[in-house]
C-alpha cells in the first residue's frame, strides 16, 4: 500500500489548494483528486445530501485503490465521522480540525472569525472544533458568492471587491475586532489577496491547507504509509466539463494541469 495513491475530492476546483500544499509537502507521494463540478456548490446543499455525494465521492477513489481519503472541502468535512465509518480501516481526514489548530495557533485568545459557505456555517463545525481546544470567541459569517467567483476565475477586480467588502466589512467592524480570519472554505485561498484588502494587514488569515498536509504527512508516518518511490503522475477526476476544470484549475493548484490527465466520470 506504501506506493498507492492518496485520494483527494473537493465540490470543485478549491480543494486543489489543499493539493497543492500536499504535493509541496509530500513530494515523493502521487494523488488522485476528484472534483464534483457537476453538483457544485455543496454549500448549498442540505446536510444529508452533502453526506450522500460525499459518500458517492469517496467510493470513487476506494475504487481505484488509495491509501487515504482527503476531504478537501469545508462543507464536506462535517461529514468526517460517517466518512471514517463507512470506509474503515482506510484513514480519512478532514479539513476543518487542522484549520481550528492553525486558527488558535494564529490568535491563542480570539477573537477568531470564520467565513465559509452557508453549509459550513450553519454545521457549526469550525465552532465546534475550536472551543474542544480553546474558549477563545468565534463568530461566523457566510460567504455564498465566492465560491462561483472562485470557479469562474473571478479573482480580483472591482465586482469580487465589492462583495468581499459586503460580507466582511461589518464582520470587521465588530468589537473587539478579530485577530485571525479563517478561510474556511478550500476556494477562498485563491481570493486571498482581496479578502486581505478589506480585513487589513494586523488580521492574521488563516488557511488550512498547510496544516492539513502536516497532519497527513504525521498519519502517514505512524501507519507506515509512506511512499517508497513515485511511481506515476498526478490524476483529475470530474463530473463535468473537464476542459475548463484544466483551465481555470492553474488559479487554485498554482500550475498548469494538463487536460490529458483530466477524466471525466460518473458517481452515479
Amino acid at each position: 500500500m506504501n506506493n498507492a495513491p492518496i485520494g483527494i475530492f473537493d465540490s470543485g476546483m478549491g480543494g486543489l489548494t489543499v493539493m497543492r500544499a500536499l504535493v509541496r509537502r509530500l513530494p515523493r507521494e502521487r494523488f488522485l483528486y476528484l472534483g464534483d463540478t457537476a453538483r457544485l456548490p455543496y454549500g448549498t446543499k442540505s446536510g444529508e445530501t452533502v453526506r450522500r455525494y460525499a459518500l458517492q465521492a469517496a467510493h470513487a477513489l476506494t475504487r481505484r485503490d488509495v491509501k487515504l481519503v482527503v476531504i478537501a472541502c469545508n462543507t464536506a468535512s462535517v461529514s468526517l465521522p460517517a466518512l471514517q465509518e463507512a470506509l474503515s480501516p482506510l484513514p480519512v481526514i478532514g479539513v476543518i480540525e487542522p484549520g481550528a489548530a492553525a486558527a488558535l495557533q494564529a490568535a491563542p485568545l480570539g477573537p477568531i472569525a470564520v467565513i465559509a459557505t452557508e453549509g459550513t456555517v450553519k454545521g457549526g463545525a469550525y465552532v465546534r472544533a475550536i472551543h474542544a481546544l480553546s474558549a477563545a470567541p468565534v463568530v461566523q459569517q457566510a460567504c455564498p458568492l465566492f465560491v462561483p467567483m472562485a470557479e469562474e476565475g473571478l479573482t480580483e477586480g472591482p465586482i469580487i471587491e465589492a462583495v468581499a467588502q459586503r460580507y466582511l466589512a461589518p464582520l470587521m467592524a465588530r468589537l473587539p475586532k478579530p485577530k485571525a480570519l479563517v478561510l474556511g472554505c478550500t476556494h477562498f485561498p485563491a481570493l486571498k489577496n482581496v479578502i486581505a484588502q478589506v480585513v487589513g494587514p494586523e488580521v492574521i488569515l488563516v488557511d488550512s491547507a498547510a496544516t492539513t498536509a502536516e497532519a497527513v504527512a504525521r498519519l502517514l508516518d505512524e501507519r507506515h504509509l509512506a511512499a517508497t518511490a513515485k511511481t506515476a503522475e498526478h490524476r483529475f477526476f470530474v463530473t463535468d466539463a473537464p476542459d475548463r476544470f484544466a483551465r481555470v484549475g492553474e488559479i487554485f493548484f498554482g500550475s498548469p494541469i494538463d487536460p490529458g490527465a483530466v477524466e471525466q466520470i460518473d458517481l452515479q
